[in-house]
C-alpha cells in the first residue's frame, strides 16, 4: 500500500528565475495540451505487431542482407557493462551477439560486418534481415518546490534504495515532455507543470540519452509510486549526492546547483563517460565531456 500523500504548503515560491517554456506561434491550428498530464496514460498504449512473413525456400533467396532497423533488447537504466571500458567496436560486437534469433522470422542469426559497414551486426541466416540496435531515451523531471528538490528512493533494481529524480524510458506514442510528466506521476504520484528543458545527457557506453525538464508541482501533493519506496523534498544543501542512483542524476543536480549559484538557469548538453577501470555502480566515476550550455 502506498504511503499517505504528503501535503505541503501551498504558499511556495519557485527559484526557477522565471524560466518558462513558451511554444512558438504558428499560423496553423493551435495545439493544446490536456489539463491532465496523464490523460494519455489512461488509454491503452499502441502496440505494434510484426507483419506476417511469406518465407521462400532458402535456395530462392538472395544472399544479400536486408537492412531493417530494430530497437533491440531493452536494457536497464544505466546498467553499464563491467569495466574496463571496451572500445565502441567491441561494444557493437558484444551487443549484436545478444541477438541470437531473428525477430521477424525466428531464424538463427550470424554475427558479421555487412558490406559497406564497419560494425558487427546480427544478420538472419534465413531472411537476411539485419538487426540494428538503437539508443534508448530516458526522460524525467527536476522538480523544485519551496527551494527544495523532489527525489524518489528507488524500489527496483538497478540502484535499489538509492535516490533519483523521477525518470524512466520514453514510450512509443508520447513526446519527451509527456513521458517525463508520466514518469513523475508513476514514481512520485505528482502532477507537474513543465517549465523548460534543462539538460540532454548522452551516455554512449550503454546507448542511452537523458532529457531532463525543469518542472513545478501543480498541487503540493506527492507520495511514492510502485517503483519508489519513499519521496522527499531536499533542500539544495542537503541533496544526498553520496546516495544518488546514477551518474546522470549526479551530473544533472550538480549542473542545477551551479546555475542556482550563478543566478541564471541554462540549458545543458554533455556526454557522460565512465572512467576506465571503475565500477559501473560508482555514480561518481565519470567525466562530463563536450559540455555546452546556453
Amino acid at each position: 500500500m502506498l504511503k499517505a500523500i504528503q501535503v505541503l504548503s501551498s504558499s511556495s515560491s519557485s527559484r526557477l528565475f522565471g524560466c518558462r517554456w513558451k511554444p512558438l506561434a504558428t499560423s496553423g491550428p493551435a495545439i493544446s495540451l490536456s489539463a491532465n498530464p496523464l490523460s494519455h496514460h489512461s488509454t491503452t498504449a499502441p502496440r505494434f505487431k510484426s507483419s506476417s512473413l511469406s518465407l521462400r525456400p532458402v535456395s530462392d533467396r538472395s544472399s544479400e542482407p536486408v537492412r531493417v532497423y530494430s530497437t533491440g533488447s531493452d536494457p536497464k537504466m544505466e546498467a553499464a557493462p563491467s569495466p574496463p571500458s571496451p572500445s565502441p567496436t567491441a561494444l557493437s560486437a558484444a551487443s549484436s551477439r545478444k541477438i541470437n534469433f531473428c525477430q521477424w522470422c525466428g531464424g538463427a542469426t550470424k554475427h558479421e560486418v555487412p558490406d559497406g559497414e564497419e560494425k558487427t551486426r546480427a544478420i538472419c541466416t534465413l531472411c537476411g534481415k539485419i538487426a540494428y540496435q538503437n539508443p534508448k531515451m530516458v526522460v524525467g523531471c527536476l522538480i523544485e518546490h519551496d527551494n527544495k528538490i523532489l527525489l524518489c528512493k528507488r524500489n527496483i533494481q538497478p540502484s535499489f534504495g538509492l535516490w533519483t529524480l523521477p525518470a524512466g524510458y520514453l514510450e512509443v506514442g508520447e513526446s519527451a515532455m509527456e513521458g517525463a510528466m508520466r514518469e513523475t506521476w508513476e514514481e512520485a504520484q505528482a502532477e507537474v507543470e513543465v517549465l523548460c528543458p534543462f539538460a540532454q545527457l548522452d551516455i554512449p557506453l550503454i546507448g542511452q540519452t537523458y532529457i531532463i525538464f525543469l518542472a513545478k508541482l501543480k498541487k503540493p501533493h506527492f507520495s511514492p509510486g510502485p517503483e519508489s519506496s519513499d519521496c522527499q523534498l531536499f533542500s539544495l544543501e542537503d541533496i544526498p549526492f553520496d546516495s544518488l542512483s546514477f551518474s546522470s542524476m549526479v551530473v544533472t543536480l550538480k549542473l542545477y546547483l551551479e546555475d542556482v549559484k550563478s543566478g541564471r538557469l541554462k540549458f545543458h548538453y554533455g556526454t557522460i563517460n565512465k572512467r576506465p577501470g571503475t565500477s559501473p555502480s560508482d555514480s561518481h566515476a565519470y567525466t562530463l565531456d563536450n559540455h555546452m550550455q546556453s
